[in-house]
């Protein structure tokens, strides 16, 4: 039986966007949220990035600032290499017979990250398009990003642009600079026409490779923390190393 109706297929496919309750059982949720709490209380101890993935990078990073009296443990690198619960979330959950709905049946992994802001923490993240980090052959790509935490207006939720993954794409590259982000005068205009993709803990926002986003600060008393998986249609080959 499918995940999603068709008006939620349709409404994907319109919008590049679409949020749904209940992309994890109640048990995985408590296991996520168990696993990186205890990751945050391991950061108290550490002064700058630590760990160390299959790949070499750095597993955990820390944002400017953090303290053992404040920790602020901003990201988590491949997190379903270290944690069953994050492994089940991303290879046998709900959200993965979603993902499966849109750009299945063949579903090839990408990466996997935890982006987390804890409260008052000044991470911000500028208006870009997935698809310009990540290229495919085509772009049967989704970012999933599975909401650990309750996202409200406050805690700096996704904001996205409806509709803009059909599109061009814009550079993140100016005046021969990389930046990673588009220009700020484009950015501007996106900000305007805005929509924010809020849910109880749970969620899953499920977004097109192309569709332009950013996110402001956390400036509440909470949490926002997402396990972000980047799935691929079986005939997307990606074009450059991950």
């Amino acid at each position: 039986m499918p995940a999603l109706s068709p008006d939620q297929i349709d409404q994907f496919w319109r919008d590049g966007v679409l949020t749904v309750p209940g992309a994890v059982t109640a048990g995985n949720l408590a296991a996520l949220k168990h696993d990186f709490d205890a990751w945050v209380e391991k950061s108290r101890g550490e002064t700058g990035p630590y760990g160390e993935c299959i790949d070499g990078r750095p597993r955990f990073d820390l944002q400017p600032g953090h303290t053992p009296e404040k920790p602020a443990l901003r990201r988590v690198q491949a997190p379903t290499e270290v944690s069953e619960a994050y492994f089940e979330a991303m290879a046998s959950s709900p959200m993965v017979e979603m993902v499966a709905d849109l750009i299945g049946p063949d579903v090839k992994l990408h990466h996997t990250k935890i982006n987390s802001k804890l409260p008052g923490a000044a991470t911000e993240v500028k208006w870009h398009q997935d698809f310009c980090f990540t290229p495919h052959s085509n772009s049967d790509v989704i970012t999933a990003l599975l909401m650990v935490d309750d996202v409200t207006e406050a805690n700096g939720p996704l904001e996205v642009l409806p509709g803009s993954h059909r599109g061009e794409l814009h550079p993140i590259w100016h005046d021969g600079t990389f930046t990673g982000a588009i220009d700020d005068e484009t950015a501007a205009e996106m900000q305007n026409n805005a929509v924010r993709c809020l849910g109880p803990a749970g969620s899953v926002c499920l977004m097109h490779t192309r569709l332009a986003h950013g996110s402001a600060p956390n400036r509440s008393v909470g949490p926002r923390t997402l396990l972000i998986c980047v799935y691929s249609a079986g005939d997307a080959v990606p074009l450059t190393p991950n």
